[in-house]
């Protein structure tokens, strides 16, 4: 198995970093002017490059040391993405209507976090494997549940009904989430010119979305 460490990168670092998502679209042109365009990733993926949080020389040996101790690009970690970080929408606090996760039917008992972006032409649906810990909240048919009638999985993002509390057939699941981005370093080398670095200078420290 691919390792991945449940750990999150320096938050002060993350929320001052630089990146988003990615998409592969093949475009081919013809002689009239008209073109194809297909999509050859089904999903994003985002990038993000780190070195613009770097604003201090204990940083920069926090996050080399956080290098260090993931192998570089061997093992994966948390990163939280100040842009895309919540179920709700922007400003809104965390509510369990946020998201629709699925439709009951009385025997089905564990569900996916996703989140869904745009409503009205072609909304695209992510899958949310790395909801923070105690953040997600959960309601069936438009009704919070009580905490101690479902787990979710902070290492998959699964929510899942105990015994006796599963959605009937044809009521609404939906959750409330905050989530980091699985990623890794896309780098064996961390280059660091400490002499620039004092003058100003950002090193780059490049980070990649990853499938868990």
């Amino acid at each position: 198995m691919t390792p991945f460490h449940e750990i999150l990168f320096p938050l002060d670092v993350a929320l001052k970093s630089a990146g988003g998502p990615e998409r592969r679209t093949e475009i081919v042109g013809f002689g009239s002017g008209r073109e194809q365009r297909n999509a050859r990733w089904a999903d994003s993926r985002r990038r993000y490059d780190a070195g613009y949080g770097v604003k201090t020389f204990e940083a920069l040996q926090q996050v080399v040391a956080f290098f260090e101790e993931r192998r570089g690009p061997l093992t994966g970690f948390r990163w939280r993405d100040r842009l895309d970080c919540s179920s709700a929408a922007p400003g809104a606090p965390v509510s369990p209507l946020d998201q629709g996760i699925g439709i009951g039917d009385g025997t089905r008992a564990s569900y996916q976090l996703v989140k869904t972006y745009g409503a009205g032409f072609a909304p695209y649906v992510r899958t949310i494997a790395k909801p923070a810990a105690g953040s997600v909240r959960v309601a069936v048919g438009g009704v919070e549940a009580a905490a101690a009638t479902f787990a979710c999985d902070p290492a998959t993002g699964v929510v899942t009904f105990a015994p006796g509390h599963l959605p009937p057939s044809g009521a609404a699941v939906t959750s409330g989430f905050q989530f980091d981005v699985p990623v890794r370093f896309d780098t064996d080398y961390l280059e660091v010119d400490l002499s620039a670095f004092a003058a100003g200078a950002i090193p780059k420290i490049p980070l990649v979305e990853i499938r868990v």
